[in-house]
């Protein structure tokens, strides 16, 4: 009789079938993600909820905001590691380098860069405008022997005027990783567009969650139609994130 009045009871989200995420800012007070250990393990927390086996935690290089390098993001595991009372799933650490003057000056010096999986390098650039330099710079990560993987190019909104963008950069190599978040919208109309846009194209290679903070967490969780939209991009795409499992062997937090 009252059956109209009953809570209507929605799926949880279910990530396991991508087994790790590639993308996310968990490491404690180190950039504009996680500002303490009771925080990290929060967000790790949720992640195994999601149904995650591995996380590859990638903080920000961004000279002008965030000067990080191997010693700084090494010291942060550390960190997180030794406040754990208990054990974790495996945490790797690689990074998202913003390409800049300093990222150039890593190439030329022939740095060692912290990789996602082999030689992968996660990078990103001005939400504003194109890069100058930007052809360039990934022809020279490249000569370098790293393949590089553009995070979030749904979220650089100056692309929709001039999609062919994305098959120029495409067609030079690039990998493309799409934020799970831009896929019902979180970040607005534009970027989700986009994101549909590449999936159409066949292009997306990589999914991540680009995890910062609570709210990422909760938008997640509730985002329950991220089940079917992960299935039909695993069925229809190359997504590498479940190659990611079996390779690097990461070092547990425990």
């Amino acid at each position: 009789m009252f059956s109209i009045f009953k809570k209507k009871v929605y799926p949880k989200t279910d990530l396991s079938a991508l087994g790790c995420d590639m993308h996310s800012h968990l490491l404690p007070a180190i950039d504009d993600g996680s500002p303490d250990t009771d925080t990290s393990y929060k967000l790790i927390q949720g992640l195994t909820d999601l149904g995650y086996k591995k996380l590859i935690t990638t903080p920000h290089i961004m000279w002008d905001l965030y000067k990080n390098d191997t010693g700084t993001i090494s010291a942060a595991h550390d960190t997180l590691k030794n406040s754990l009372q208990q054990p974790i799933l495996p945490l790797h650490t690689a990074a998202e380098y913003y390409m800049d003057d300093y990222f150039d000056q890593l190439l030329i010096k022939n740095t060692p860069l912290l990789t996602i999986k082999d030689q992968w390098v996660l990078v990103e650039f001005s939400f504003v405008t194109v890069p100058v330099n930007l052809k360039q710079t990934l022809f020279n990560l490249q000569i370098n022997g790293y393949q590089p993987i553009l995070a979030h190019p749904e979220r650089y909104l100056y692309f929709g005027d001039d999609k062919k963008k994305y098959d120029e950069l495409h067609e030079a190599g690039c990998f493309f990783q799409i934020n799970l978040l831009s896929l019902n919208g979180y970040y607005g109309k534009g970027p989700q567009e986009l994101a549909e846009h590449l999936i159409r194209k066949k292009y997306v290679d990589l999914l991540g969650t680009d995890l910062h903070h609570d709210r990422h967490l909760n938008a997640l969780q509730s985002s329950w139609q991220l089940n079917d939209q992960v299935k039909f991009l695993l069925d229809t795409c190359n997504i590498l994130n479940p190659t990611l499992l079996t390779e690097q062997k990461p070092e547990s937090l425990v």
